[in-house]
């Protein structure tokens, strides 16, 4: 009995192909609404998801328990001096603090010149955490911060905008009209990351990074606006944003908006959650094409109910039950669903690969998408493939027979 049903439903699978590939070009016509919607899924949840491993990736170059400190201050306090930072770092959670500074300056060297380079104040403590950045020299140390020495470190924008051919490292430019000599060169792919530009800021012509003490003078200020902050223990991050807090509420006269705390971990948490709601959306956009590729589906199969009548009224005289006339139809709108299922995923990796490789964001093979994306598609094939099985199982045989 049960080798009996495997046979039929063989023969119900292998007529079915044959109808499809008798009829090239209309079942491509029927899927390709499929298709299109199965790579608009798998392109847009691959390449969301790799953007977002991207920046999540740069989130975590930065590392847990590391927060970000902006000052809003008031009319009477703009930021913090350096006293007031040494507060900051005696709390019992924090292990280190390490102002930032950023402005745009002129620079130039010999003839070279440009009135666009970012310059970056930081200190010793900032390059232990980031020690990637450097390429080649030495980073700012401690002593270069206490005695505001004029030493920088030049990225790969600056090098080629001042010192094109030419080894920068030794040599001395001038930001608005002081002379600075380069100690050492920045990672040019880790400067010209995305969350670095987003973070400090960056200027196409380059960036130059000086102790922050020496910053203050090229902006003329005596404090700083914006720092990181370093925890002894990423699990006690909430207890030392706290101790902060007290701290800078007591050095604001506990006045509203002076300063803001970003948490990195929350921050990566927060784009999570907005990514999966756009990811949702998007899903939910690119499925209104498989709805309408559905519909092409269920629209054949009723046309091709028509065509075959006489064919379903023969198989029914001859024997053939309704539920073995109705399985042959809905096997044929699902094969036709998931062949635009599989060409679609086909399409949506390649578009997807595509879009990656010429926007630096990072490809990886989404499982997920690629599942959805095919179980969609048969899902689809299902739905509307049985009304026009249902009507074909529901001939009559001596209805169907007239039309010979």
């Amino acid at each position: 009995m049960i080798k009996r049903k495997w046979d039929m439903f063989m023969e119900s699978v292998s007529m079915s192909v044959s109808n499809i590939v008798g009829s090239k070009m209309r079942s491509f016509l029927t899927t390709l609404g499929i298709i299109i919607g199965v790579a608009a899924i798998i392109a847009l949840m691959t390449v969301v998801q790799g953007a977002t491993d991207t920046m999540n990736a740069q989130f975590d170059a930065m590392g847990l328990g590391t927060l970000r400190i902006q000052i809003n201050g008031t009319a009477i306090k703009r930021g913090l001096t350096d006293a007031e930072l040494a507060e900051l770092e005696a709390c019992e959670h924090v292990a280190a603090v390490s102002p930032s500074l950023n402005t745009t300056v002129s620079a130039s060297r010999g003839e070279a010149w440009s009135d666009a380079i970012s310059v970056n104040g930081n200190d010793a403590v900032y390059f232990e955490h980031n020690a990637d950045l450097l390429a080649r020299g030495r980073a700012i140390h401690a002593i270069d911060v206490e005695q505001e020495l004029r030493v920088c470190l030049v990225d790969g924008g600056t090098s080629k905008t001042l010192f094109y051919g030419e080894d920068p490292v030794g040599q001395t430019l001038y930001l608005d009209g002081r002379e600075y000599t380069v100690v050492g060169t920045i990672d040019e792919d880790e400067d010209a990351s995305l969350f670095s530009q987003i973070l400090f800021g960056g200027s196409t012509d380059g960036t130059v990074y000086v102790p922050y003490t020496s910053a203050k003078k090229l902006m003329g200020t005596s404090t700083v606006s914006t720092l990181e902050v370093y925890v002894t223990d990423p699990d006690l991050t909430d207890t030392a944003i706290e101790e902060m807090e007290t701290v800078l509420d007591g050095l604001f006269n506990y006045k509203d908006n002076t300063y803001t705390i970003i948490n990195m971990e929350s921050m990566t948490d927060a784009m999570n959650l907005m990514t999966s709601m756009m990811m949702s959306l998007l899903v939910g956009i690119a499925s209104i094409a498989l709805v309408v590729g559905g519909i092409g589906i269920m629209n054949m199969m009723l046309v091709t109910v028509t065509e075959r009548t006489t064919e379903i009224g023969l198989r029914k005289a001859l024997g053939a039950e309704p539920g073995q006339i109705q399985m042959q139809f809905l096997i044929e709108a699902i094969i036709l669903s998931l062949l635009g299922g599989v060409i679609g995923v086909i399409v949506g990796l390649t578009v997807s690969y595509l879009i990656c490789l010429n926007t630096d964001i990072t490809f990886s093979f989404n499982t997920f998408a690629v599942v959805l994306g095919v179980s969609f598609s048969a899902a689809v094939g299902i739905i509307f493939g049985w009304a026009p099985a249902r009507k074909a199982s529901n001939l009559n045989p001596i209805d169907a027979l007239r039309s010979m």
